[in-house]
């Protein structure tokens, strides 16, 4: 089995080629024609860096938790405070 680069979110996007070539999937190091319904996975989000995969092993991946997506990785990231909670914060006396 391939390797998954290391990324904290992943990109992922249909692919549509017409264009008769092969790829090598990431995910499992398989030929994948570009004519057969397939994905287009970005480690976070950098075109530069995209890779063509089999939309089997992309969704196996994501269901073992290994590919999320931007979203659901900013889910997972602390965040400031809102504006109410600051607000009520400065009348408590906490900040200035």
């Amino acid at each position: 089995m391939a390797q998954l680069p290391e990324a904290r979110w992943w990109a992922i996007r249909r692919a549509q080629n017409r264009k008769p070539a092969t790829y090598t999937c990431p995910l499992c190091g398989d030929y994948l024609p570009a004519l057969v319904e397939h994905l287009l996975i970005a480690p976070e989000g950098d075109p530069a860096r995209r890779r063509h995969a089999h939309t089997a092993c992309v969704l196996a991946a994501r269901n073992e938790g290994r590919m999320p997506t931007h979203e659901e990785w900013l889910r997972t990231q602390p965040r400031e405070p809102g504006v109410l909670a600051r607000l009520a914060r400065r009348l408590r006396g906490g900040e200035q």
